[in-house]
């Protein structure tokens, strides 16, 4: 134990930071990522896209805990962010750790114009740190060895993942350090800014800085690194439901990352290039996949498509007016509709339109922040089977509340 905690005090040790890509394979997939991902983020009116992104922002949580064994309800997490906590103490836990998540990575957007880096001790810290400040009492204490989780601060003692020993929790500051350097977005060019998006991710979780809570803040991280490597994506996916679709190829890639060089040709560093290439090409063809995933769901003709459909069964199910697939419609491409226009839409008197507008909101088929203000989609949890299909696993019911 000595022997290798005195190996991992060298922070030569998780060499090569970034792959050798000699096909062009990896260039390849960062170059598709970058089309796609300019696409998407060109597609909706920018309300419309603030709106979808806050709905992304909710099931970012819902999947990076599902990660770490932590299942919470996409109707709890909504509930949770209304203050609406359950009475039962195991699932009011799940709730303020989900609440958390999103108000951190809410917190990271709003901060990541004005950040020079993402890599620097100072924003990995402070994701810690805000994450931590916001979760349960229960879920600050390491359930393996009792240790106290300390909000923004880097471990002081040796830990193992798996078969992987972290480095020296001595050697932290050398090793961030160099992990800060080797990913200077501004001495890489912009394909490399995306393979090092992908290759950060593996070298931080070797790293394993803090006492618990790494793999939340590396999807943290990596939702940040690649908004500064280029991905544009204006919140509209995440990488978090693809790695927990692919949860245990996920872990499997992470650990064959740690291997050691395997024989002369696997590169030049203590680590094996070969597998820090895989996992590369596993995060950015999942990453990818995702992008692909938002398009589809918000390809504007489907998506009009299903807005139409969804009225049609609530003037079925809840005796909703015939003009609501109108009005939610135009919602949807203008971002909002102006009060005046809604007896347009819905084709009826001023004053009728006025009464049934009250009674949409009341059903949360839309929203208005004020009783003057426009008329938006709402965007809660309850239509998601209907308007954004598969954006959560099957197995997970959801139906208006």
């Amino acid at each position: 134990m000595n022997e290798l905690a005195s190996f991992y005090d060298n922070e030569a040790a998780m060499e090569p930071l970034m792959p050798t890509d000699q096909t062009g394979a990896l260039k390849e997939v960062a170059a598709r990522l970058l089309r796609a991902s300019a696409k998407l983020a060109g597609a909706l009116h920018p309300v419309t896209r603030r709106q979808v992104a806050e709905l992304v922002r909710h099931m970012n949580s819902y999947y990076s805990n599902l990660i770490e064994g932590h299942h919470t309800h996409p109707m709890d997490i909504e509930r949770a962010l209304r203050s609406d906590f359950s009475k039962e103490p195991a699932k009011r836990a799940l709730q303020l750790e989900s609440a958390a998540h999103i108000e951190v990575e809410a917190i990271m957007e709003t901060r990541l114009p004005d950040m020079e880096s993402v890599n620097s001790d100072a924003f990995i810290q402070m994701l810690h740190r805000e994450f931590y400040e916001r979760m349960p009492e229960e879920f600050r204490i390491v359930k393996s060895s009792g240790a106290k989780i300390i909000p923004g601060e880097y471990r002081k003692s040796q830990v193992t993942v798996g078969a992987h020993i972290a480095p020296d929790f001595a050697a932290l500051p050398r090793f961030m350090r160099r992990f800060s350097v080797a990913y200077d977005l501004t001495k890489l060019d912009p394909l490399e800014r995306i393979i090092a998006a992908a290759a950060s991710h593996h070298r931080f979780a070797w790293i394993h800085p803090f006492q618990d809570g790494n793999g939340r803040v590396v999807r943290l991280f990596s939702n940040a690194y690649l908004s500064k490597a280029g991905i544009e994506s204006g919140g509209l996916w995440t990488i978090s439901r693809g790695l927990a679709r692919n949860v245990q190829t996920y872990r499997e890639m992470l650990a064959r990352a740690d291997y050691p060089r395997q024989g002369g040709l696997d590169g030049r560093g203590n680590l094996s290039n070969r597998e820090l290439a895989g996992f590369c090409t596993f995060f950015l063809s999942t990453a990818l996949d995702q992008v692909e995933f938002m398009a589809s769901l918000l390809e504007l003709d489907a998506m009009q498509d299903r807005i139409m459909r969804y009225a049609s069964h609530m003037r079925t199910m809840e005796d909703a007016p015939v003009g609501l697939g109108a009005l939610m419609r135009e919602a949807f491409m203008r971002g909002s509709v102006p009060r005046g226009d809604a007896q347009r839409l819905l084709e009826m008197p001023e004053r009728t339109a006025r009464r049934h507008v009250s009674a949409c909101i009341k059903k949360g088929w839309i929203a208005s922040e004020s009783s003057l203000a426009p008329l938006t989609l709402n965007y809660s949890i309850g239509k998601v089977g209907y308007l954004f299909p598969k954006l959560y696993p099957e197995n997970v019911e959801l139906s208006e509340p």
